[in-house]
């Protein structure tokens, strides 16, 4: 175990100082793109200019005989775009793959100052924090980086999901945890090939209304991935980072999207992955907190002066653990308001 008081001190001599504090910023959408693929990278500044994180992925979905070109795509898309305000993000290959510590290697070396988060796949333990903590303290004292790059993990393994509390306290670089759905279904042998979301097999039956067992019982649709995402989301809020919903697999299934990033929202995650451009507004309308929430949140707000005590307001009762609530849906409100004019306007902030 690591001397508390050594906790936040640079792993490397002449790295970065660790952050006491992950920074929140607006996280609704992380954007995938395949760097590889010259027409993706020729739509970067674009799609840049549209989503809150732009991610250069180099693991699942790039061919074996692409993985060296999407790294220096990524390279050269990051030394020549100015992403402005937007995050960049990569998700190198899982750290028992040939290409995951080439890609740590470059990237930092090459457009460390540009990244923002690695995205980790696969973790499984505190270990796998463990190494990539010291070995981008390593690349970053040799690149001379002022500031230190994140980790983001992803969950996707059983094994990972039973250790998520000690992965998030691994490192002061953990910024976040995504859900990843997908292999997560395989290394729990879980009978479904569907990308996030619910399956119609997985539900709960109304009582039976008579003697007869099947006539008048409703069936209701259950989210497979509810326990995950609560213990997840209470994993990365004990520890002060970030939770996100993965990927949503169904890109034509708009509706069903926009309920899996619902829930996830309400659940308290941040933001969800987007794989398709119909996925951005998606995640945009569903991660940004609706107008008259917000309003009412001032309206508690502004009523409970220093918070203590109880209010009614339109009949209903709100104390400090209400001020608490709102205040949380007025600081993303004020973060989106700088980035939107749109919500801006809408929140009148």
């Amino acid at each position: 175990m690591r001397n508390p008081r050594a906790f936040l001190r640079p792993l490397a001599v002449g790295a970065p100082t660790p952050v006491t504090d992950i920074p929140f910023r607006p996280s609704r959408m992380i954007h995938f793109f395949d760097p590889s693929n010259e027409k993706m990278q020729a739509k970067v500044p674009e799609i840049a200019a549209k989503v809150d994180i732009i991610l250069g992925n180099l693991e699942d979905a790039i061919k074996t005989e692409n993985k060296e070109a999407a790294r220096q795509g990524l390279v050269d898309i990051a030394k020549k775009t100015d992403f402005g305000t937007t995050q960049l993000w990569t998700r190198i290959n899982s750290l028992d793959s040939p290409w995951a510590l080439d890609d740590l290697t470059t990237l930092v070396t090459e457009i460390g100052d540009k990244l923002d988060v690695i995205m980790v796949p696969k973790v499984e333990g505190a270990e796998d924090i463990h190494y990539v903590d010291r070995l981008l303290a390593q690349l970053e004292a040799r690149a001379g980086l002022k500031r230190p790059i994140l980790v983001h993990a992803i969950l996707e393994t059983a094994l990972g999901v039973a250790n998520v509390e000690e992965i998030c306290a691994a490192s002061p670089r953990m910024q976040g945890i995504s859900l990843g759905p997908a292999d997560l279904a395989a290394s729990r042998r879980m009978k479904t090939t569907r990308v996030g979301g619910g399956h119609p097999g997985y539900l709960v039956r109304s009582d039976p209304t008579g003697d007869d067992i099947y006539e008048g019982r409703t069936t209701y649709q259950q989210d497979l991935w509810h326990y995950t995402i609560s213990r997840m989301v209470d994993a990365c809020a004990a520890t002060g980072i970030l939770p996100f919903y993965g990927p949503f697999g169904d890109i034509k299934d708009v509706v069903a999207c926009e309920d899996q990033f619902r829930n996830a929202f309400l659940l308290g995650c941040v933001g969800a992955w987007s794989l398709h451009p119909v996925q951005i507004d998606i995640a945009r309308k569903v991660f940004s907190p609706d107008p008259a929430a917000v309003a009412h949140a001032k309206e508690v707000v502004a009523a409970m002066g220093d918070g203590s005590g109880a209010v009614m307001i339109n009949g209903k009762m709100e104390d400090d653990a209400s001020v608490k609530q709102c205040l949380v849906m007025l600081e993303l409100a004020k973060q989106l308001a700088e980035r939107d004019p749109d919500l801006a306007a809408a929140y009148d902030l």
